[in-house]
């Protein structure tokens, strides 16, 4: 907190802002030419699947060999170290470090009220505001090109999204700050303006979004996640995706598993409030599987664990996911945080408009005697995702501009709004800067892309088919 004769007045704010412009202007962020030092794109995800479980490495290959949108996915730490290596605006916020376009989703609200907001914080760190904004830019230019858009309609997308955040921007930088740390996007609100925007389709669109987005309960996924088997409740196999610890370790290592996640959910629950504690202790832990998940995830240490409340008929599934240093941290400076679970679990906090109210983080040593640090959440909860895939240019635009306005908000929470929206001002020139960077770095993705493609050709690194065509 600052003093009265520390604080800076918002005349100061803004100036704050403005000058950020000399150093880089607006115009200047269009600009993308690799840097001299660039790193071999191979060797960065290399190094970061020296860490991870070697048997699913290949998986995490296969899925980003799918196509160049998977492959960037994929691709945080190589789009981190390239943003690193450019000039930046110096005015920072809490960053989701992963902000591409799938990383924006519908969720449910303690108070059970559906939201849109940013659900992925593997790599959240603060940095320059910038560098969310250029990462979520060039996501939508990748899936434009996917779909086949001219490139006129997918410079209108990022226009969309890019005008999105700074119109958000500059309304959360008039607002008092504790509205500011209220706002969120209410997701029947921004159907029926998405509505009055792309018209029919995009009200069918919201409409059956949302409604998906409902039946993804805890509920749901019980019944697709487990069976009974001998009378007893269990996790459905489904390796190598889902693989229940009784099948990946047989004997005395899987019950050491078994014991250290048992110590994990425990003790957790330190790092939740007390009422949530208390709720929490209302379960008993029943099974627990590994289960692989996402793109640039697969390989991480990942698990889920059922848990029954008073009987079979009151589940509650958790995910205790590895939380390993952030792919920012090399650019940015390292965690405030000592543990990396507190890291991910402090940034979503910060950026979240609605959170998991079981989300919290521990520390468990592994059979080789290692310390990982981890972040538990519920697995499912009112979760919508989107389909770019499915997507006409319209909606990708409006999908689009609401990402953009989701993490203006996310970043006025922790960065000041005042200064970055005075360095955006009132014009289109970021908006366009940022068309111009997200299609010369959409082409150094699909070279990236390539250069995996090759290094499987070639016998450097192994891929596999991924087994799950249903994500």
């Amino acid at each position: 907190m600052t003093t009265k004769s520390t604080a800076p007045t918002p005349s100061e704010r803004a100036a704050l802002g403005r000058d950020a412009r000399t150093r880089v202007p607006r115009s200047g962020h269009g600009r993308y030419e690799p840097d001299e030092k660039r790193p071999d794109p191979v060797d960065v995800i290399e190094r970061q699947s020296a860490a991870r479980v070697p048997e699913l490495v290949p998986i995490r290959y296969g899925r980003m060999l799918e196509s160049p949108f998977r492959f960037y996915r994929g691709a945080a730490a190589i789009m981190a170290a390239d943003l690193g290596a450019a000039p930046d605006t110096g005015i920072t916020a809490q960053l989701c470090g992963d902000a591409h376009m799938l990383n924006f989703r519908l969720l449910a609200s303690p108070e059970r009220h559906l939201v849109f907001d940013v659900n992925d914080f593997d790599e959240t760190l603060p940095g320059p505001w910038e560098w969310d904004v250029k990462r979520l830019a060039a996501s939508l230019e990748i899936a434009g090109r996917e779909n086949g858009f001219g490139g006129e309609e997918r410079g209108t997308v990022v226009r969309r999204c890019v005008r999105g955040y700074r119109e958000r921007m500059h309304e959360l930088a008039a607002m008092r700050t504790l509205d500011v740390w209220y706002a969120l996007d209410d997701a029947d609100r921004l159907a029926a303006l998405g509505s009055r925007r792309a018209g029919g389709e995009a009200r069918r669109r919201a409409a059956g979004a949302a409604a998906k987005a409902r039946t993804r309960t805890g509920m749901q996924a019980y019944a697709k996640l487990t069976h009974v088997t001998g009378g007893v409740r269990r996790i459905a196999p489904d390796p190598p995706l889902i693989t229940p610890i009784r099948d990946l370790l047989p004997g005395a290592e899987g019950h050491d598993v078994e014991a250290m996640l048992l110590s994990l959910v425990e003790d957790y629950g330190r790092s939740l409030s007390s009422e949530h504690r208390h709720l929490l202790s209302r379960y008993r832990v029943a099974d627990m599987a590994r289960k692989v998940v996402g793109v640039g995830s697969v390989g991480t240490r990942c698990w889920i664990i059922l848990l029954l409340g008073k009987d079979d008929g009151d589940p509650l599934l958790l995910q205790a996911k590895e939380a390993g240093e952030s792919v920012l941290a090399a650019h940015a400076g390292a965690s405030a945080y000592p543990r990396q679970g507190e890291r991910v679990v402090s940034g979503q906090r910060l950026m979240q408009a609605a959170g998991d109210i079981l989300l919290g983080w521990e520390t468990a040593t592994g059979l080789d005697g290692r310390e990982r640090d981890f972040y538990v959440r519920q697995l499912r909860d009112w979760k919508g995702v989107a389909r770019p895939e499915t997507m006409s240019p319209a909606v990708m635009a409006l999908f689009g501009h609401q990402c953009g306005a989701s993490l203006a908000r996310a970043h006025a929470r922790s960065g000041d709004s005042i200064a970055i929206a005075a360095y955006l001002g009132r014009g289109d020139g970021f908006d366009r800067a940022l068309v111009t960077f997200a299609d010369a770095y959409a082409n150094q993705n699909e070279r990236d892309f390539q250069a995996l493609a090759a290094a499987v050709r070639e016998g450097r690194v192994t891929a596999e088919t991924d087994p799950d065509h249903r994500r």
